[in-house]
């Protein structure tokens, strides 16, 4: 495909996934019907305050099931497996996103068979990880299947955990979505970077409606799904890119991963389970941190847009370090460990800070366990 068919192709379907996203907007009113009587937004993860549709990833999907078919030769069609292999997956996530409750331990299984049915589709899967003696045991079929599941269900996952505030998880997507299409050009695999591309235009067209207001929300379907997508990818350049630093393509995912460790980490030390949702994530302190300092907690309508204003370009830091140590396997190594740190770090600090402020804090973190902060 030429450069200016895929501009064209992008354009396309970002057009489709903007006016999809907007449609959702102006049906609000019908979908609030049962949002509200689940009562969505007092879950105690909730970063908003009015009811607000969740069917955003419909819209994203949507596009690139037209894209896939628009997509000429192997991609599209390639594009179009890995979208029928998402379905189970997605529909959890859209029956969650309805206010039908699906359990996380479930949503994790529909991940895993969907992940699945992508291996056994493609017929590839994560053979290394740039570690001698663990590239040993991945070259095995069944471990290293077995690890490609447990990897891409955590990927899958992680980018569900940041879908807390306006913009932050989709506009995280674009830039990885970006900098794999980047790296997939680097090293001659084009067919990549078009999915890459075709990719970031599904998700811009929904985030001129998400961010800054968060008129139309993501939802579990679409953070999910992006998520999966993402991860598939991943796994295809590591494929057909043998040189690329598997070290570099964590960097990249970085700030999803990070946030879910360290989630995962802090739950088990507070004696809480680890799919119990909280609301300590970095994104969710850093919004209160800007509430209690600048705004006011009454002002969440510029709390919440500008702390993804303030994480994005954060989060950005090791990705573009993963674009250019993309063929350095222990360079990139080096900047993981250093980000982890550094991420550690920057977390214990806004925890240091928010408990010297107890009585301005007390009314953001309402509900939340005192020993928790």
């Amino acid at each position: 495909m030429d450069n200016f068919l895929l501009i064209q192709l992008v354009a396309l379907v970002f057009a489709v996934s903007f006016g999809l996203t907007a449609s959702i907007w102006g049906t609000r009113h019908w979908q609030m019907s049962a949002i509200r009587r689940r009562g969505d937004q007092r879950a105690v993860q909730s970063s908003h305050s009015a009811p607000t549709p969740r069917l955003g990833g419909v819209a994203i999907v949507a596009a690139l099931v037209l894209g896939s078919f628009l997509i000429p030769g192997e991609v599209g069609d390639a594009t179009s497996l890995l979208l029928l292999c998402l379905v189970p997956l997605l529909a959890g996530g859209l029956w969650e996103d309805l206010g039908y409750g699906v359990s996380p331990r479930r949503r994790l299984a529909l991940a895993a068979l969907s992940t699945l049915l992508a291996v056994a589709a493609f017929g590839i899967w994560v053979d290394r990880v740039g570690v001698p003696g663990a590239d040993w045991a991945l070259a095995l079929a069944p471990v290293g299947i077995a690890f490609t599941i447990f990897a891409v269900v955590g990927v899958t996952n992680a980018f569900n955990l940041i879908d807390g505030i306006n913009g932050l998880s989709v506009s995280i997507s674009l830039l990885v979505a970006a900098s794999l299409g980047y790296v997939a050009a680097s090293h001659g695999v084009f067919e990549l970077t078009q999915a890459s591309a075709v990719l970031m235009g599904a998700l811009g067209g929904f985030l001129f409606i998400n961010y800054p207001f968060g008129m139309v929300f993501l939802g579990d379907a679409g953070a999910y799904s992006v998520g999966f997508i993402l991860a598939g990818l991943a796994v295809a350049l590591m494929h057909f890119a043998p040189a690329v630093s598997p070290a570099a393509v964590l960097l990249i995912f970085f700030w999803p991963v990070a946030d879910t460790v360290f989630a995962i980490y802090r739950r088990r030390v507070s004696g809480r389970r680890s799919d119990k949702p909280d609301r300590l994530h970095f994104h969710q302190l850093t919004m209160r941190a800007i509430e209690i300092s600048l705004v006011g907690r009454r002002r969440r309508a510029l709390s919440n847009p500008l702390a993804t204003a303030i994480i994005v370009p954060v989060a950005a830091s090791p990705m573009l370090a993963g674009v250019a140590l993309s063929d350095n396997n222990a360079a990139a190594f080096a900047v993981l460990f250093i980000f982890a740190v550094l991420f550690f770090v920057a977390y214990k600090l806004v925890i240091n800070w928010a408990r010297r402020r107890p009585n301005r804090i007390a009314a953001s973190t309402a509900g939340q366990p005192a020993h928790e902060l």
